[in-house]
């Protein structure tokens, strides 16, 4: 029996390669397009894109339930002695409180974390816990580890339009940035608060993306190595092309290029994101 089970849910993004290589339990958030129902990877990504342009209403997007999420600590704490679950920012879903109601059932076994992000903005966090996990650490040393992640992790995501934002009502403080200049790419973080927040915009794709890179650049200050996630939603030539100027750019410690998945993109739309962890010199 090992010391600790990882578990998160499906806004992390994670692959099922990455969850089965890592030993990671993700539970699946789902959606409903034109009254039919679907957990987050039974369509592909064009399969959903097509279904939602489709549909005169954006998908209605669910979290998953107290008895799924107890479900899934009961599976994990046949073969471990607790359980470290990381989850989706509680201001952009409801799946941490379904976690937390669950946890309460099983005491001081499971301890949940608010990654306070989303995407590989979370999926980062729930791989440094496994990594640490399977180095025998204890539960209080893994939440730690994601505690520290967290507040080092940087994410910005760039829209091609702001359509799905505002139907799905969370478009905030997008909004007031914006003003009323039409046709731009936004770009916005999620802030140390689990929210979105603007961070720039610009007309046309390449300035858009200049203007990712040079955030990146900003976050990475001095650091020359890091760890990168570049994910995208219907724009795999926006991707390969951040995913070059990275490796041109920095010494990259490990890096991942994903698609995102349907309950993000519900409200999001296409586009493209970064994630990253600046890495010192001597760390591995």
């Amino acid at each position: 029996m090992k010391d600790v089970a990882i578990v998160t849910d499906s806004c992390a993004d994670l692959t099922p390669e990455t969850c089965a290589q890592y030993d990671i339990a993700a539970v699946k958030l789902g959606f409903t397009i034109a009254n039919k129902a679907y957990l987050n990877d039974d369509l592909t990504q064009e399969e959903f894109f097509a279904e939602m342009a489709k549909s005169r209403e954006l998908p209605k997007t669910s979290q998953p339930s107290v008895g799924t999420l107890v479900e899934m600590y009961q599976e994990q704490l046949e073969h471990a002695r607790t359980v470290v679950s990381v989850h989706v920012s509680n201001k952009l879903s409801g799946t941490i409180e379904s976690a937390r109601e669950a946890a309460r059932q099983f005491g001081e076994r499971v301890h949940v974390v608010d990654s306070l992000n989303l995407s590989w903005g979370e999926g980062l966090q729930v791989l440094e816990a496994a990594k640490v996990a399977a180095r025998g650490a204890s539960c209080q040393d893994v939440v730690a580890a994601v505690e520290d992640v967290r507040e080092r992790v940087q994410m910005i995501v760039g829209l091609d339009s702001l359509d799905n934002l505002a139907k799905g009502g969370r478009i905030g403080k997008v909004s007031q940035f914006l003003g009323g200049i039409l046709n731009l790419r936004v770009m916005f973080t999620v802030n140390g608060e689990g929210s979105f927040e603007p961070v720039a915009r610009s007309r046309g794709a390449k300035a858009a993306l200049d203007e990712t890179m040079k955030w990146v650049s900003d976050k990475m200050g001095h650091h020359t190595r890091g760890r990168f996630a570049v994910m995208h939603a219907m724009s795999p030539d926006k991707a390969e092309w951040l995913r070059e100027r990275l490796a041109s750019t920095y010494e990259v410690v490990e890096m991942h290029v994903v698609k995102a998945g349907p309950v993000i993109t519900t409200h999001t739309g296409t586009g493209w994101g970064v994630a990253l962890i600046p890495v010192e010199n001597h760390d591995a």
